[in-house]
């Protein structure tokens, strides 16, 4: 039985987020949908009035009474202390999963891929999208990827489940991690042990850049995509405009106790007031707000008189085409135009077919691990140094190596520029400073046995830098987990 109004909490949004909204609303309450909304301020206005969050803490207290967002775009400034609302949403109220299917409405929606159906999956909180960042030297800024083991298996898994409930017969993984060996390998790694798990569903992993580019010229090779945050973010939005139109494309992000439902697209602003924008991202949003809300009647009434609409030619400027399209009509109308349509049929798209299931899966309980063994092996040392040259830098710092620790290379973003640098290479005011223990046997570079060594080793040599007038920026302890480096190599190294 559908629980009578379900509670939900309503951002109206930036831009072009207003009107969208009214017209979502207005099919919502048309169709029946049993909803207790209640509006709450994020964005510009709420920045305006000196929250640099984006989110006033009166809003707070109302969101945890509302376990399930719908929201409209939102406008970040650019520059300055202000935080993405999007970001603080989706990592303050734990929204891991980001769902997002992009597919292709043709021949009402002109695309050259009419056979696109797929869904991407992306990892919502970690990544670049931490948002840690800083200014370390007069010419270098720093970003830190943090990706951790319980991030990723959830998302995995989530995505394994997802493809396995829908049907789906094959999840793609798409890594950096020819390059990122670390951070993007771990994700790989995970991927590769979870899908052990589902023998019946097919899996593949792709190099970002290469499996970007094969989405964009054949998406309907592709069934699930489940990868990190910002490569989800680039390549949802690619996906969703080869359907035809960026606005036609709403997304899920679900936590384990909450929900938030949006269109993938941004606020629009040269749009905002002039009845332009296309409502069916934030409407098919809706759609699945409401099947994961247990009113999926509701939400197959919504979904297809908005096919119906669409068959009918009846569409906004953005998808509009001659010859096939029958009538160009501003958000407000296609709004109307869809209420008109509600218990009508698709004559030629296959009829919407929701079922009334939350989007939350039971993921289970995280499998308890040993704690590796981990050894301090050596230091990164990053220096601010603008005027000496990698050859005077290293004998520098060679003579001030303590007992236990010596100079082992020297990068300079990230390339390798002492011993044994090449000439020409471009240099900044930004260097790492490798030191590894004295015991260390280094002869094979692929398999290098490192020794431990103290914390006091590190400090002793962080001293010793520091009276003799080198600025340090930062220090990156290098550690062995079970004897295998927890570090990658330098550039050339």
């Amino acid at each position: 039985m559908v629980a009578l109004q379900t509670r939900v909490a309503v951002a109206p949004g930036d831009g072009i987020g207003p009107e969208i909204m009214d017209a979502t609303l207005r099919v919502l309450e048309a169709a029946g949908a049993q909803l207790d909304l209640k509006e709450i301020e994020l964005g510009q206005a709420v920045y305006q009035r000196g929250e640099t969050s984006g989110v006033a803490p009166e809003t707070w207290e109302t969101i945890a009474g509302y376990p399930v967002i719908l929201k409209g775009p939102l406008t970040t400034p650019q520059g300055g202390s202000f935080k993405s609302v999007n970001v603080t949403l989706r990592k303050s109220l734990g929204l891991y999963a980001n769902v997002r299917p992009c597919k292709a409405y043709s021949p009402y929606v002109r695309t050259q891929h009419p056979d696109q159906d797929l869904v991407i999956i992306r990892e919502n909180e970690e990544d670049l999208y931490a948002g840690i960042e800083h200014r370390q030297t007069d010419e270098v800024v720093q970003c830190l990827k943090l990706i951790t083991r319980p991030g990723c298996e959830r998302i995995v898994r989530y995505a394994f489940d997802f493809a396995r409930i829908h049907g789906r017969r094959r999840v793609t993984c798409m890594t950096k991690d020819n390059i990122m060996k670390q951070t993007d390998g771990l994700f790989h790694q995970v991927f590769r042990e979870i899908a052990a798990e589902y023998p019946d569903i097919e899996t593949d992993h792709m190099i970002i850049d290469i499996g970007a580019a094969r989405m964009a010229v054949h998406p309907s090779q592709f069934d699930v995509i489940v990868t990190l945050n910002l490569y989800g973010d680039i390549l949802s939005d690619i996906a969703a405009e080869l359907t035809g139109s960026v606005g036609m494309a709403g997304s899920a992000n679900i936590g384990l106790h909450g929900a938030m439902f949006e269109a993938i697209h941004g606020s629009a602003p040269d749009l905002a007031g002039k009845n332009l924008a296309n409502p069916s991202g934030l409407l098919n949003a809706a759609v699945m707000m409401l099947a994961h809300l247990g009113q999926a009647d509701t939400a197959n009434r919504i979904a297809n008189a908005w096919l119906s609409t669409l068959e009918q030619g009846i569409h906004t400027q953005d998808i509009f085409q001659r010859g096939t399209s029958f009538r160009k009509v501003g958000t407000r109308e296609f709004g109307d135009e869809v209420i008109a349509r509600l218990g009508e049929q698709p004559r030629v798209f296959q009829p919407a077919s929701y079922t009334a299931r939350p989007m939350q899966l039971d993921l289970g309980s995280a499998p308890q691990r040993r704690a590796a063994r981990k050894e301090l092996v050596g230091a990164d040392v990053f220096l601010h140094e603008a005027h000496l040259s990698p050859e005077a830098l290293g004998e520098r710092l060679e003579s001030l190596a303590p007992a236990h620790l010596r100079l082992k290379m020297i990068t300079n973003r990230g390339v390798k520029v002492y011993p044994g640098g090449v000439p020409g290479t471009f240099l900044t005011d930004h260097w790492r400073c490798r030191f590894v223990s004295t015991e260390a046997d280094i002869s094979d570079p692929r398999n290098p046995r490192y020794r431990p060594v103290s914390y006091d080793d590190v400090l002793a040599l962080l001293g010793r830098l520091h009276a003799r007038g080198l600025d340090i920026i930062k220090t990156e302890h290098l550690y062995l987990f079970d004897g295998e480096r927890g570090f990658s190599l330098g550039q050339g190294e």
